[in-house]
């Protein structure tokens, strides 16, 4: 009956709050270890000389 299903959505609530907490744990943890692997090697990790928008694009001959 009605019971039951309070008890069901009761027990949903809080198996979904512990399994996203969960996640944001992993995924945090995760990054974290990323972010210092790449702070202990910033050789791997250089970053590009930025482009003007001319320099990316090809030149542009209409065509007639």
């Amino acid at each position: 009956g009605v019971h039951r299903q309070i008890l069901f959505t009761t027990v949903g609530c809080f198996v979904g709050y512990y399994l996203t907490k969960r996640t944001d744990y992993i995924y945090a943890k995760v990054d974290r270890e990323m972010f210092e692997y790449v702070r202990h090697h910033p050789e791997d990790f250089k970053t590009a000389e930025k482009k003007r928008i001319g320099e990316l694009l090809e030149d542009f001959y209409p065509v007639r």
